[in-house]
């Protein structure tokens, strides 16, 4: 969560002007002699797996012809970890994926194999759903999470062709600063059914240490490293740590340190040029918000502060980077990248049906199919085709005179247009503002009553037309970038 208020304030640091690299140096990062030597051997029920990557968090290695590897440990390393190859099944204990064996010892030598079942159908088709800012911070956040979120994607991989398959991808602030409520989360992916891979978040660090170093011992405790990489079918998937703690409060700020990024430039060595590849984190590389808002600097804690490193390494690559932590969703598409940031699983901290900006809560669901990604958001309890809300005149008191369209998962290959009375009146016009809905929701000092901190945030994805005075019915009719069409109708 970024506690859009407070967080720059009292930081006290330009967001702009702050030069990350700069001021941070991550002792991790650099090599030092190790003591301990990881051999193991990687296979499926005796047979040798070759070439899988295998890493400590420092160095990546891949297996022999038969199988076997070996890496001499970094001092720092805490974990021994594939890169789970595409053809298998993904381990899991009840959903909770398990690519991992964390290092017993500091020296000496350890032994670490890795057994892998392979898949009966092919997963050159599969899918993904990702599933950002579960949040829960009490036991009634927590049954709302087991009762209504994890049903629902119960029901929606039921909806699919038998022996469909499907990951999730828990993408940070799984908990809020609750560690108890780990046990609550690992129950709803349970009852979900589908096996998920996690993302530390802001609200899932210890923020009792001195430095980032330290912040996700209760996390690694849980879910194994922070970041990491994973295949199926043909694509790569990789997951980041971004939430740098900077050892004070419950401050951060988005970067990705030194050490992480030469383990990725590693990682993207044993990928082809021109592969597609999805990229996991919880803080947004980029977003539309100091645009929106007319900031003269971007918020620090809002986006990465280092993305165009991570960026010049990913340029090879069809990109798409999944991320959470604003609460709202949007998306943004530049040259080879295409970030999708989520709406949430809990909406604006379950305080209500919807997001700040009046995504509904629900979750993002991607469909593969090969090298290619079609995708639609999901909102928890309602159908796959709930895809846009109309407000009625008057809804919003800065446009009294038209009506307004939330196309939550809209971006700009939509196009959005509009009927009055049957007849054709064209294309709507797309404004910045806030949803009619949030304001009622969300807007003033006193709401909403659980969490008076939430307040609605400007929108890209709001559209207007000016009916008549005699339009008795209009109609909004929203065709994303796949050709699929949604409409709603009201009558004013």
């Amino acid at each position: 969560m970024l506690n859009r208020r407070s967080f720059l304030r009292s930081f006290g640091l330009a967001g702009a002007a702050f030069s990350t690299p700069a001021m941070i140096t991550q002792a991790a990062g650099q090599r030092v002699a190790a003591s301990l030597t990881i051999k193991g051997r990687v296979q499926n029920n005796g047979t040798a797996i070759a070439g899988v990557a295998v890493t400590d968090g420092y160095t990546v290695t891949t297996t022999d012809k038969k199988g076997n590897y070996t890496i001499n440990a970094h001092s720092a390393a805490e974990f021994v970890y594939i890169s789970l190859p595409a053809g298998y099944a993904f381990p899991n204990n009840k959903g909770i994926s398990q690519f991992y064996q964390p290092l017993t010892q500091k020296e000496g030598a350890l032994k670490a194999d890795f057994n892998l079942e392979k898949l009966t159908v092919d997963d050159t088709k599969h899918n993904f759903v990702v599933w950002a800012d579960t949040q829960i911070i009490s036991e009634k956040d927590a049954e709302l999470l087991k009762t209504q979120s994890a049903p629902d994607l119960q029901k929606l991989v039921a909806s699919y062709p038998k022996d469909s398959l499907f990951h999730g991808i828990g993408c940070g602030d799984l908990v809020w600063d609750h560690f108890e409520l780990f046990e609550d989360y690992r129950e709803a992916v349970a009852i979900s059914g589908v096996p998920f891979f996690n993302v530390i978040g802001n609200h899932d660090m210890d923020i009792d240490g001195g430095s980032d170093d330290v912040s996700a011992r209760t996390f690694k405790k849980q879910f194994g490293p922070t970041y990491y990489s994973f295949n199926r079918g043909k694509i790569h998937y990789i997951v980041l740590d971004n939430v740098f703690f900077i050892g004070t409060a419950k401050k951060y700020i988005g970067y990705l340190t030194e050490a992480q990024l030469r383990w990725l430039e590693q990682d993207l060595a044993l990928v082809k040029p021109g592969s597609t590849i999805v990229v996991s984190n919880h803080i947004p590389t980029d977003t539309g918000n100091q645009r929106r808002n007319k900031l003269a600097e971007e918020a620090i804690g809002g986006t990465v502060a280092n993305r165009n490193q991570l960026y010049k390494l990913l340029k090879p690559y069809n990109v798409h980077i999944m991320s959470g932590h604003t609460h709202m969703n949007e998306k943004w598409e530049k040259d080879n990248l295409m970030e999708h940031v989520h709406g949430t699983v809990c909406g604006a901290w379950w305080t209500g049906p919807i997001c700040s900006d009046g995504t509904p809560n629900g979750y993002g669901v991607y469909e593969v199919d090969g090298d290619d990604i079609k995708w639609y958001y999901k909102s928890t309890g309602k159908e796959k085709d709930h895809q846009l809300r109309v407000y009625n005149k008057g809804k919003l008191t800065t446009a009294p005179d038209e009506i307004v369209a939330n196309v939550w998962n809209w971006d700009p290959k939509w196009k959005i247009e509009w009927w009055e009375d049957e007849v054709a009146k064209g294309a709507m016009e797309q404004r910045v503002e806030l949803d009619p809905w949030s304001i009622e929701l969300h807007g003033g000092p006193q709401l909403p009553q659980k969490h008076k901190f939430v307040e609605p945030t400007l929108t890209d994805h709001l559209f207007f037309a000016k009916p008549s005075p005699a339009a008795k019915k209009i109609m909004v009719k929203a065709t994303d970038r796949f050709g699929n069409v949604f409409s709603e109708t009201i009558t004013v």
